[in-house]
This record gives structure tokens, C-alpha cells and sequence, in this order.
């Protein structure tokens, strides 16, 4: 395999099995710890068989072409051949003659050798165009010249066309401003109406052949960036066609657009600036009637520019960054210009939602068939497909969309046709019994009605239509009526104009947090409490309360693709404004399969992937995958044995035997031995500690009680104490004084040795963040961070998996999901500390449960094959002095 470097030789077995896996077709879940080289190796591995399949059939074809050649010239004109003479009587097995079969065959290799001939064409086009572009440095200055000009002859078009129309007025049925005309809701065409007239999108580029290609997607666009520096680093830097996709959040460099900050809101700008663009030429016919408004059109969708930005990127690996750049200096749109070159390009990179979510896949033009899926950081795949199928909207959001709707609809009742006001009619009757099904009306102040009953109910999809009184609406035609008439868009717009701080859209502050409007896949592909959370703002709090409708679309849209794995959980809180209808997907399976039915081979990899059979059961099985056809593997680490000391921990310094249960954790004795083994291992750890508590509420219930004992007082004399904030945007400040803390105290060398951070499992710092070198010589977990068994949510999935799936080696399959999810949690904290070769750090796990062989088993390979097992503290604490004295001796 080609590498820039010699590699380890777990490297070499995990491409060999990258390799073998991609040739036979497999679905692989690959497990490589981090740190060592997993992406190198990924890209290594599986851009050397897509060398070798693209070889292999350009040697079929020309095999193929060649035999069709030899063919022509051996024969005689006006002569059959011999197979077409045939014998009348004889027959093949199906009955048929044999010249019959035979002339059938004949035509299908015709047609095959045809197409062959056709793509070879259309190849060798591609690759001179593109030869072309890359010597050629003249060929992008005429382009940019030509660029400059159209840009000029248009500005100076306008200033005619700004000056021949001055005092023409506009004859309509009420004056308005030309910002405010741009409000009203066009004439609305149903699909069925349109006849499938064709859509903006439908290109001839689009449906260019697709070479076979690797798509590989990831959960950041960070780690996508660093994947493609990654590419451009190994030895195919240099000749592969690589095109890097993303939101148009990402990707837009139309600045008005991107001010806007919302994902949705940008979406739906750049729909309408297409449709401005595409209606134009209509509006031009009519030019001679008195009603002519100017919409806007996006100066960047240019087809031309974008064929253009589409060879450049196809020419040099390039990452988001360099894409946005490129996009600015040739004034080419990089979202759609990226979507132009997938069909020719060998690797494709992009964010999970992308891939995983259908609707989305579609509209930007990816098509799986028989192509290759790499999904990497996939420890939290389940989590991740069953979020982006999930959406939530509370009862302040549904009132405060209700006010909108209904202010906009009276302002321009007289200018809205039939057919809007139609829908508009139903969308505020569906917001109607929304709030009626919480408990709540409509027309009151969200924040004001307190519910008489609370709690949270779970129904099926049906249930919920009935009972809500909707089901006699087609929500179908609702929600594609959202989609395409931008509605929410201009009621963002309406209340950007007259939503002053009096008017009756506005929620109050302590509800604008939920009145998010975000689209929710964004809102969904962030999570709650997952890393990556934006910083929350005040002014984007007063943006957000504006158009909460688009968060109800989103409801709407998994309302409609739900099927009889979904259930919607009405949760009814003190007020209707604090309580909330979530849709929630139980089967993520159902949106896997059609993956991994039309790749020829997937491939889901991270550096966890422990325990692996909830990826078997639960996305694997339920999408009908032979299990013969899955493969799995996983390396151990790089670094030597004795730079890992992983311990299990039965009992604290006074033997109170540490079990950290529900009921047990609280008591005093736990919380105060606890802060006896922190003190103890903070006595002899030099650098970085970081502990990891279960959850914020129990850490912080601990650090108030060593507060009270003095606890914390005699630890500050060691190390200075950090706590992982909750709010998203601290949390790198808290990094960076953290190290610095760390850096000093090696300098100074005095009686502080470093510093303690207090983390939580599931927190910003147990994913993503990496504690290499001093930052983490040791690593702690406190008890055994399981999830809330009294979720509504939890409860659901645990009665539909115990209902759907066998029972494994004796256990329940929802005691499995709950375990597994708990080591899931355990193994992603743990793994932060060794990140490179020559890193060291030792690992503490406090609770007496881990060395239960159900969980013991759940532990990374190369994590549980240096456990230590130790019933009493002395001997675990003489583990680690040993391994100190040895860390000092060879530094």
C-alpha cells in the first residue's frame, strides 16, 4: 500500500482488511483507537482498491472493445454468423431456438460495447478538460476576465433599466414598498397541477455518469477539513478528484445570505434568489404591464462560473476553506458548484446528515448505487440516525407561530390568492389543536396557562392524528407546501418588519431559548448536551423567537416520513409554553437499510466502536443484513504495554467498597472516599487529572460537600481545581487555563504539580477533546455512568426492543441497550488520554462492577488487555508509584 511513511503494522492489517472487506462487497466495522493513524490508513487503504477496481475494469473494456473489433473484421459482408445460422430443430433449455438466444445475446453485448464506447468518450473529455485547467494558467485568467466584464455590462444594464423606469409608479391593489412586496406568498402550483414540470435542479450535468467512488462522511466539518489535510499529505494527494460537500451555512459566500446565520434562513433565501432567477425570463415577457417588481437573484448562481469552480475543485484536493475561497475569487457559488462535480469525482467527503438523511442525499445529487460508504467517528451512529429522523416543538413556539401566521395573514389577506390563504388556514387550525392536545388554547399567552394534568404520555403516530382531530388533513400537502412556498421565510421576513420590541410576535426572554429556528436537523445533529452546541447569544435569542414555524416544519416533516416505528411524546409541563410534542424514531434501522442495500460494501469506523453488537442488533439485523456479509475488526494501539495502566478499582484507602448505585452514591461516606483516592493519586501524578463524574447534578453535589469538609482545600495544595462548565462557549476558555495552569506548575517546579479537572461523562469534554501528553497522565471514572432508566424515551426503546429482538445469552435485549449505552459513555471518556505513540497515562475505574465479566468484556481490546484488577487501594496505589518512579527514571 502507498504511505507517507513506513507504517505500524496494525496499519498494514487494518488496510489489508479495509482492502478485502471493499472487494468482496462486506459491511465492516472497524475499530483503530485514536492516535493511531486510522484516517491515513482509511484513505491508504481504500484509494488503493478504487486504483486497482478503475484498472481492472478499463481492462474489461478494452478486452471487451477489442473483441467486438475482431469481430467486425472477421466478418464477411452479407455473411451471419455461424450462431446466428443456427439448426431449426435444435433448442436451448428454455425452449427458445438457439439463433434466438443467440441473436438476443448478440445484442446485449452490442448495446453493452456501445455503452463502454460512449463512457471511454466521455472519459477521456473529462480528463483533457481537466488536463487542461491544470497547465493551463492562461484558460483561468480569460475566464476571470470574462467574468469581470458580464459583471460590468450587468451593473450597467441596471442603471439603465433603474433610470428608464423612474416615475413609471406601480398600479396595484395596495402600495407597498418594494422590501415589503417581496413578503407575499406566490401563486402556489401543487406537484399534481405542475404535471412534473421539471425543477430548478434538474441539470445535464446532474445526471452525468457517476464513476465508482468512496463517500466518506463524518460528524464535524473540522474533522472532514482534517480528513482531506489528511488526503492531500498521503501519496493520492496529488491525482484524485476529491469534492468536499456541506450546509450551505457552510459553503455560501453571498454575504446578505450569510448574515442571515440560521441554517434554514439561508436555505430558504438561496431557494427563493433561484426561483427569482428562473422566473425572470417570464417576468421579461410580461414587461409591458404595469406590475413589475425586482426580485433578487444571486449574483455567485452562475452555471457558467460554476462548471468552472466545478473543474478547479476536481483539479487539486481542496478542504471547505479553500472551496469558499475559490468560490469568492471566480464569484461561483462553492454549494453548488461542489454538487456539480460529485458525479466525476473518486472521493467524496461529507457531514453525516448529508448521507444519512434521504431527502437531503437527493437533493444534492448523491447516489449510492453500487458506489463505496465510509462512515467514520461512528460510535454514535444509532444516536446520530435516530436524532436527524427526530424533531421537538413546545407550546411556545407552537402559539407564537400561530400569532405570526395570523398577523400576516390579515396584513396581506387581499393581496394572498385562493390557494395560499387555503393552506395557511390549515396550518393554523394544525397549530390550533396542537396546543389543544398539550392542553392549552391558542389565543392565550403560552406562559400564563398552567396545566391542570403533567407528565409525559407516548402514542403511536395514528393515535396522535386522531386525537389531535387532524387526521382528516393531508399533512403530505402541508408540508410540501412549507417546503415550497417558503412561508416560513417570508413570515421571518414579515416579523423582521414589523416585529418591533411591543408587538404581539415577540415571546418573552425566559421562552425565546425555545422558540429555536434552526431547521431540525441542525438543531438534531448538535444535540442537547453534545459537543459542538453554538454559543447561545442574546441577540440570537430575540432571532430565533422570530420564526419558530420553521421548527414546526420540521416536526412535520418526520411526522410524514414516520412509519410504525415512531411515536410522538406529549410533554406536558407547569405551563403550555414549557411543554412540548417530540416525534421520536424507535428504529433507526428503517433509514439504514436502503444505505447499505444500494452500496456495494459499507464501512463504519472510529476509534470506539466497543461494544459492537449494538450495531449488529440493533442497525445491522433489523435492516435484514445477512450476517455473513458483515466483517468485523479491530487493532490494538501503538504504544508500548508498559505507557498504559488501566486499574480497576474495588475499594477506597478506608476499604468502603465503591459501588456508585442510585442509591448509594449520595451517602457521605462514597462522596468523602472519592476525595480520598483523588487526594492520594494527586500526591503522586504529575500534570493533568481529569476525573469524570456520571452526571453535572452529582458533581456538583460533590464538590459542595468537599467545600463543606474541608476536602477541596487540602487538594487545591496539589493541584489547582477546574470545573467543565455547562454553556458551550466556556468551555475552551476553561482548556486553555487549564493548560496554561499545567505548563506553569512543570516550569516552576514547586509544591503544585498541575491541575484536576472535574468532567462529566456525555459533557463537551468526553468527546473531541483531546487530553494528550501532560493534560492527561491519569484518567478517572467515578461509578458507572448509566442512563436515566425513567426516561419516557428510554422506556419506549427498551419495551420496542424487548417486543422486536431475541434475547442474548440469557439478558433482555433493553438490559443489553442499557449497558451498552452506559460502556459506550465509559469507553469515549477513557480513550481521551493516549493519543499518540509515545504518550502515557494510567486509567482508574472506581466501582467494583467493572470487573463484572459482562462489562469487563465491554472494554476496548487494547484497554481491557492491560486491566489490573484491584480489590484493595494499597496495591493499586503501589501500581502507581512503580509506574511514576519508572516514568521519571526514563524520561
Amino acid at each position: 500500500f502507498p504511505f507517507p511513511y513506513t507504517p505500524y503494522l496494525i496499519q498494514e492489517r487494518f488496510m489489508e482488511a479495509l482492502y478485502g472487506a471493499l472487494e468482496a462487497g462486506r459491511v465492516g466495522i472497524f475499530e483503530s483507537p485514536t492516535g493511531t493513524g486510522k484516517s491515513l490508513s482509511l484513505i491508504c487503504g481504500a484509494l488503493s482498491w478504487l486504483r486497482d477496481f478503475e484498472e481492472k475494469k478499463q481492462q474489461e473494456e478494452a478486452r471487451l472493445l477489442a473483441l467486438e473489433e475482431n469481430d467486425q473484421e472477421g466478418k464477411k459482408p452479407g455473411q451471419l454468423p455461424s450462431a446466428e445460422l443456427g439448426h431449426p430443430g435444435s433448442k436451448d433449455t428454455a425452449g427458445e431456438p438457439d439463433w434466438v438466444t443467440a441473436f438476443v445475446q448478440k445484442k446485449e453485448e452490442r448495446d453493452m460495447v456501445d455503452r463502454l464506447k460512449e463512457e471511454q468518450i466521455r472519459r477521456k473529455k473529462r480528463e483533457e478538460r481537466l488536463e487542461k485547467i491544470r497547465h493551463n494558467v492562461q484558460l483561468k485568467y480569460a475566464a476571470k476576465r470574462k467574468r469581470f466584464e458580464e459583471d460590468e455590462t450587468k451593473r450597467l444594464l441596471q442603471l439603465s433599466k433603474e433610470v428608464l423606469s423612474e416615475g413609471t409608479g406601480l398600479d396595484v391593489v395596495e402600495q407597498l414598498d418594494h422590501n415589503e412586496e417581496e413578503l407575499i406568498l406566490a401563486e402556489y402550483e401543487s406537484d399534481e397541477e405542475k404535471k412534473g414540470v421539471s425543477g430548478l435542479e434538474d441539470d445535464d450535468d446532474l445526471e452525468e455518469d457517476h464513476v465508482t467512488k468512496i463517500y466518506y462522511c463524518s460528524r464535524t466539518h473540522s474533522q472532514l477539513s482534517q480528513f482531506v489535510r489528511e488526503v492531500q499529505k498521503s501519496p493520492f494527494g496529488k491525482d484524485t478528484r476529491l469534492v468536499s460537500l456541506g450546509s450551505r451555512q457552510s459553503l455560501c459566500v453571498n454575504e446578505e445570505v450569510r448574515r442571515l446565520g440560521a441554517l434554514q434562513l439561508i436555505n430558504d433565501r438561496c431557494m427563493e434568489m433561484q426561483k427569482n432567477k428562473h422566473e425572470k425570463k417570464s417576468d421579461e415577457e410580461v414587461e409591458g404591464k404595469k406590475r413589475r417588481v425586482s426580485r433578487t437573484v444571486c449574483p455567485f448562481y452562475s452555471y457558467e462560473q460554476m462548471q468552472f469552480l466545478r473543474d478547479e475543485v476536481l483539479v487539486e484536493v481542496k478542504d471547505i476553506e479553500q472551496l469558499v475561497a475559490l468560490g469568492r475569487e471566480t464569484k461561483a457559488c462553492p454549494y453548488y458548484g461542489s454538487r456539480y462535480a460529485i458525479p466525476a469525482a473518486q472521493l467524496v467527503v461529507l457531514p453525516y446528515q448529508m448521507l444519512l438523511h434521504e431527502p437531503t442525499r437527493n437533493a444534492a445529487g448523491i447516489k449510492l448505487k453500487d458506489q463505496v460508504v465510509i462512515i467514520d467517528e461512528a460510535h454514535n451512529l444509532i444516536d446520530t440516525i435516530t436524532c436527524i429522523h427526530s424533531a421537538e416543538v413546545s407550546g411556545s413556539q407552537l402559539c407564537c407561530a400561530h400569532s405570526q401566521l395570523l398577523q400576516y395573514m390579515e396584513r396581506y389577506r387581499k393581496r394572498l390568492k385562493a390557494k395560499n390563504l387555503m393552506y395557511i388556514k390549515q396550518i393554523l387550525y394544525l397549530l390550533e389543536r396542537f396546543v389543544a392536545t398539550l392542553g392549552g388554547n391558542v389565543n392565550q399567552n403560552p406562559n400564563c396557562q398552567a396545566l391542570s394534568q403533567t407528565g409525559t404520555v407516548l402514542k403511536s403516530i395514528n393515535d396522535f392524528l386522531f386525537q389531535s382531530q387532524i387526521d382528516n388533513i393531508n399533512l403530505f400537502k402541508v408540508q410540501r407546501y412549507c417546503e415550497k412556498s417558503l412561508i416560513s421565510r417570508k413570515l421571518f421576513g414579515f416579523v423582521e418588519h414589523y416585529g418591533g420590541p411591543a408587538t404581539a410576535v415577540k415571546t418573552n426572554k425566559e421562552n425565546q431559548k425555545l422558540a429555536g429556528l434552526q431547521n431540525f436537523l441542525l438543531t438534531l445533529q448538535q444535540g442537547s448536551d453534545k459537543e459542538g452546541d453554538p454559543p447561545v447569544e442574546p441577540e440570537s435569542d430575540q432571532l430565533r423567537a422570530a420564526s419558530p414555524l420553521m421548527q414546526i416544519e420540521g416536526f412535520l416533516s418526520a411526522l410524514t416520513n414516520a412509519n410504525q416505528d415512531g411515536r410522538v411524546i406529549l410533554n406536558r409541563q407547569g405551563t403550555v409554553g414549557q411543554s412540548s410534542l417530540k416525534f421520536l424514531l424507535l428504529n433507526p434501522a428503517v433509514h439504514f437499510a436502503k444505505v447499505v442495500e444500494e452500496c456495494r460494501a459499507v464501512i463504519i469506523a472510529g476509534g470506539t466502536m466497543q461494544p459492537v453488537a449494538d450495531f449488529r442488533e440493533q442497525l445491522l439485523s433489523c435492516a435484514g443484513m445477512d450476517p455473513a456479509r458483515v466483517v468485523e475488526f479491530s487493532c490494538g494501539h501503538v504504544i508500548p504495554p508498559e505507557n498504559i495502566l488501566p486499574i480497576i478499582l474495588c475499594s477506597g484507602p478506608s476499604n468502603q467498597q465503591l459501588e456508585f448505585t442510585y442509591q448509594t452514591r449520595d451517602l457521605p461516606q462514597m462522596m468523602d472516599e472519592t476525595g480520598r483516592i483523588l487526594c492520594n493519586l494527586c500526591n503522586v501524578v504529575p500534570g493533568g487529572v481529569v476525573c469524570f463524574f456520571p452526571s453535572y447534578e452529582y458533581q456538583k453535589q460533590v464538590y459542595a460537600h468537599w467545600e463543606k469538609t474541608g476536602l477541596l482545600t487540602r487538594l487545591a495544595t496539589k493541584k489547582k481545581i477546574f470545573q467543565e462548565p455547562k454553556k458551550a462557549n466556556q468551555v475552551e476558555q476553561v482548556l486553555v487555563e487549564y493548560a496554561k495552569c499545567i505548563k506553569r506548575c512543570k516550569q516552576a517546579g514547586g509544591q503544585m504539580t498541575g491541575a484536576l479537572l472535574l468532567s462529566v461523562v456525555g459533557g463537551k469534554m468526553s468527546e473531541g477533546i483531546n487530553f494528550s501528553d501532560e493534560l492527561g497522565r491519569c484518567v478517572i471514572m467515578v461509578g458507572m455512568p448509566y442512563p436515566n432508566i425513567k426516561s419516557p424515551e428510554l422506556q419506549e426503546k427498551m419495551t420496542w426492543l424487548d417486543r422486536t429482538m431475541p434475547r442474548a445469552a440469557g439478558q433482555a435485549p433493553s438490559s443489553v441497550l442499557i449497558e451498552n449505552l452506559c460502556m459506550k459513555a465509559v469507553n469515549q471518556s477513557i480513550g481521551r488520554a493516549i493519543r499518540h505513540q509515545k504518550d502515557f497515562a494510567s486509567i482508574l475505574l472506581l466501582d467494583h462492577r467493572y470487573a463484572r465479566p459482562a462489562i469487563f468484556n465491554k472494554l476496548p481490546q487494547w484497554i481491557r488487555e492491560r486491566t489490573q484488577v484491584k480489590p484493595a487501594f494499597g496495591s493499586a496505589f503501589a501500581e502507581l508509584r512503580k509506574v511514576r518512579t519508572f516514568l521519571f527514571c526514563t524520561r
